[in-house]
Formats: structure tokens, C-alpha cells, sequence
């Protein structure tokens, strides 16, 4: 019987004995403490089952390798995309076909002047 086998039997009996005794008296602190206890051991011995069973997928992947994807530039058949930037990143394709000479604002904004009312007769009588 192996490492993981052992502890894993003997926490999980403890925690079925501890869980009974405080069954009995779900009031008394001191077996609660050790219910508690319990539960963490048993814990404790079920994350190091958790990392075993990561470690042998991690071997069994090392037998079937992931392919490496090919790099950005590999893909590239034609001419470079002109919304490609330099950092890899594509820019949206722009919807309207104004002509890139336009460097101005698409659109105007007019400024209102103030008018200043003068106070009327009427008001100050």
C-alpha cells in the first residue's frame, strides 16, 4: 500500500469516528474541535491525491505533445494587411470611403453667440 493509500484511509476513519461523536453532542466544543480537525487532515490528503492525479495528466500529455501553432508571420500568404499594426493587432476595416487626405474633423461644431436681453420696462415697475 502506497504513501497516499495510508493517510487516505486513516483520516477519512478518523473523520467518520470524529463526525459520530459529535453527532451525539453537537454541543460540546471540544469534540467539534476535533471533528474540525479532522476534515482538515482529511483535506490535506485529498489535495495531495488532487496534485498526484495532475502530475500523471501532465506525464500522459508529455506523450502526446501539443502541436505548436505557426507563427503570425508563417500565416501571411499575400501582401501585408494595411490594418495591421505593428503590434499585431488589427485595426477595424473603416466604413466610410472618404479619401485619406482628410485629415479635418467629420464634423463641424458651430458656436452659438450670446445674446444679451435687455430688462424690459414693465418688470422693474
Amino acid at each position: 500500500m502506497d504513501e497516499i493509500e495510508t493517510r487516505l484511509k486513516d483520516t477519512s476513519e478518523k473523520c467518520v469516528e470524529a463526525y459520530c461523536a459529535w453527532k451525539e453532542k453537537k454541543n460540546d466544543a471540544e469534540l467539534r474541535g476535533g471533528l474540525q480537525e479532522a476534515v482538515h487532515e482529511l483535506r490535506k490528503v485529498s489535495a495531495r491525491l488532487e496534485i498526484e492525479i495532475a502530475t500523471s495528466e501532465r506525464d500522459q500529455m508529455a506523450q502526446k505533445p501539443i502541436p505548436v501553432p505557426p507563427h503570425r508571420s508563417a500565416r501571411r500568404k499575400g501582401a501585408p494587411n494595411k490594418n495591421d499594426d505593428s503590434n499585431g493587432n488589427q485595426e477595424p476595416p473603416q466604413m466610410d470611403s472618404a479619401p485619406a487626405e482628410n485629415t479635418g474633423p467629420k464634423m463641424e461644431i458651430k458656436r452659438r453667440r450670446r445674446t444679451v436681453r435687455k430688462p424690459s420696462d414693465s418688470a422693474g415697475e
